[in-house]
């Protein structure tokens, strides 16, 4: 449908899977010219695309829909560029063939430690801050940002539950 306005000539905004169908490939390219990966280009793409469609009434009314969406892509690819450089930053402090020392739960009771982790979340926190660690509970409070009672209260439940568990633990062995 044209319109005549002051010699001005526009058509009705174009339906966005239109737009899609004819940009894609030419947008994937630009993203794979500027990530150097076929796969990270697709997403940049599929990133791209989808802001698009999210507010495509207002960008389908843009003299270049497919200008934007190329610096849309322009602009992730350097976010995504400076994210790859900060975790390659990030894995060469990491001296290689040094492993992180783990404590040695198998040295324990495997039992208690799976109760533990069966434990609800905070609970769990607080038992192995407490018993992996030897955290006083003004020390758990501080790690985890609640108050000393907050913790004494996760303690107690949680070595309640501890204690029904493995009661019923054993008690299923014999």
């Amino acid at each position: 449908m044209l319109e005549r306005t002051d010699q001005v000539i526009r058509t009705a905004p174009e339906a966005f899977e239109d737009f899609y169908g004819r940009e894609y490939v030419a947008v994937v390219g630009l993203a794979y010219a500027l990530s150097g990966s076929r796969w990270g280009a697709e997403d940049l793409a599929q990133e791209a695309f989808m802001a698009a469609h999210r507010d495509w009434a207002r960008i389908a009314l843009y003299d270049k829909p497919g200008a934007w969406v190329r610096r849309v892509v322009a602009n992730m690819s350097v976010s995504s560029f400076r994210r790859r450089v900060a975790e390659a930053k990030a894995l060469a402090r990491v001296p290689f063939g040094h492993e992180t020392a783990l404590p040695d739960l198998a040295d324990g009771d495997p039992e208690f430690w799976a109760a533990i982790r069966a434990l609800p979340r905070r609970q769990a926190q607080v038992v192995a801050l407490y018993y992996l660690e030897d955290r006083a509970v003004a020390e758990i409070a501080e790690i985890l940002d609640v108050t000393p009672g907050t913790v004494k209260r996760h303690l107690h439940n949680g070595r309640q539950a501890l204690a029904r568990r493995l009661r019923a633990d054993q008690e299923e062995d014999r």
